[in-house]
């Protein structure tokens, strides 16, 4: 496990790589709706400013666009923020981008509640919903900096369009040098057999805290999974996880939609015998308040998962 006391912030890591994919890929291409400081695209755009594609406030024309680019044979990475790509441009998503099974990239940051005081206007908790929705979509979600840098590796060799949502909350180091991505094959971030652990993005740093509590208040081993591909799922797995008797899923989404009923569908569908807990933002418009503030009035944040997990322990009793 590496040093996890920095943070940092995977825009940043995002959109300063973006640089280094496009000098290794002169397929690759940039295009953003004015938001290249937000989506930190400068490094690329400054590098590559012929391959950089600026269409306005127009998030609609800017997937319609990408996806021109990418019937003429580039790579088009399009940069937004979460809820202008996955709302605003659904449309164009579904029909432009996926029923032509585009090489699009749509890489979107402000996902869940991480805008914070930005409010609901510019949180995402319906994208993996849209988005898991759209047939060949591909959606994944990296929690860390390692981890974001590999993803978009793959994007860049993989057939057919790719839904990227990231946080803008910071995130720790998760993965050492030696970890292996791979889309559609969960990552084991920490083992154990007394629960699981189902996270993604953010809430992953937050699982690993919490596994720690579990373990100084029990002595019990929580098990925690990055299920950091959301489409396709790695239902194995889940079915391994639910050998564990207890499974607490956390996702910065609408608990409507979002990780904990994907993994749900898999629990009735292979019909699994174990204790089950979906954690997210509840189904309802939430005041605007600081993302800290709100994982932990929704049990997203460590303290919150730690006492899930021990309340399920304790149901053994």
């Amino acid at each position: 496990m590496p040093e996890t006391h920095q943070n940092y912030y995977l825009r940043n890591i995002i959109g300063e790589y973006m640089a280094e994919l496009g000098m290794t890929n002169d397929k690759v291409v940039v295009v953003n709706a004015d938001l290249m400081g937000t989506c930190r695209n400068r490094s690329f755009v400054e590098a590559f400013p012929e391959r950089s594609f600026n269409v306005g406030i127009a998030e609609q024309n800017m997937v319609s666009f990408a996806a021109g680019l990418a019937h003429e044979g580039f790579i088009p990475y399009a940069f937004s923020m979460a809820p202008f790509i996955s709302m605003r441009a659904c449309e164009q998503c579904r029909t432009d981008v996926a029923y032509n099974n585009m090489n699009v990239r749509l890489i979107s940051t402000y996902s869940g509640v991480s805008g914070g005081i930005s409010g609901a206007t510019h949180w995402a908790l319906e994208d993996c919903a849209i988005m898991c929705a759209i047939p060949g979509m591909t959606v994944m979600e990296p929690c860390d900096p390692l981890q974001a840098k590999k993803m978009l590796e793959c994007s860049a060799e993989h057939s057919g369009p790719i839904y990227i949502r990231s946080s803008v909350e910071p995130v720790i180091n998760v993965y050492d040098s030696d970890y292996c991505f791979e889309i559609g094959k969960a990552s084991l971030a920490k083992d154990g057999n007394d629960g699981a652990f189902i996270c993604s993005g953010i809430t992953v740093k937050y699982a690993l805290s919490a596994a720690e509590i579990v373990k100084k208040n029990t002595g019990k081993e929580i098990r925690v999974i990055d299920m950091h591909t959301l489409k396709p799922l790695d239902r194995q797995a889940i079915i391994d996880a639910a050998k564990t008797g207890k499974i607490v899923t956390a996702h910065d989404h609408n608990v409507s939609g979002g990780l904990g009923q994907l993994v749900a569908e898999v629990i009735a569908s292979e019909k699994l015998k174990t204790d089950f807990v979906n954690l997210g933002i509840e189904d309802k418009f939430v005041p605007m308040a600081h993302a800290p503030y709100l994982y932990h009035k929704f049990s997203l944040d460590d303290e919150g998962l730690a006492r899930t997990m021990i309340e399920l322990i304790n149901k053994e009793d």
